[in-house]
């Protein structure tokens, strides 16, 4: 019996609230995001952007700056959820992010933003 693999897609984020076409950029294969772990992408105008599958298989992406330190680290903060609301808490401080909306889930006045992601696959020939 011989199996054949699909190719894997590519998660790509949208950098404009209107998602049209133009506006989505490629960040990394899927495959390569481990459930229950982050990672940093690097964005064309500086900023960092933190990737996320959860252990369903849902991607997200927020900002990867921690409002509170000024750090560059929710990337590597720790996946979870609470309420039923997915969330990423930050390595330094501990405070709770919400995967969909951005929102601090340990301060109101504080939110983080938020990228809408897809997975591109590619075309069979």
């Amino acid at each position: 019996m011989t199996t054949t693999l699909e190719p894997a897609g590519t998660l790509e984020l949208s950098l404009s609230p209107d998602l049209s076409d133009d506006s989505w950029m490629a960040v990394c294969e899927e495959a390569r995001l481990t459930p229950g772990r982050g990672v940093a992408a690097l964005l064309p105008d500086g900023r960092q952007v933190a990737v996320f599958r959860d252990r369903s298989g849902r991607t997200y992406a927020i900002d990867n700056r921690d409002p509170f330190t000024g750090a560059q680290v929710l990337s590597r903060g720790l996946v979870g959820t609470a309420g039923g609301r997915p969330f990423v808490a930050s390595p330094l401080l501990k405070q709770r992010f919400d995967l969909e909306t951005g929102r601090c889930l340990d301060d109101d006045e504080v939110a983080v933003a938020v990228y809408p992601v897809r997975v591109n696959q590619p075309a069979h020939s």
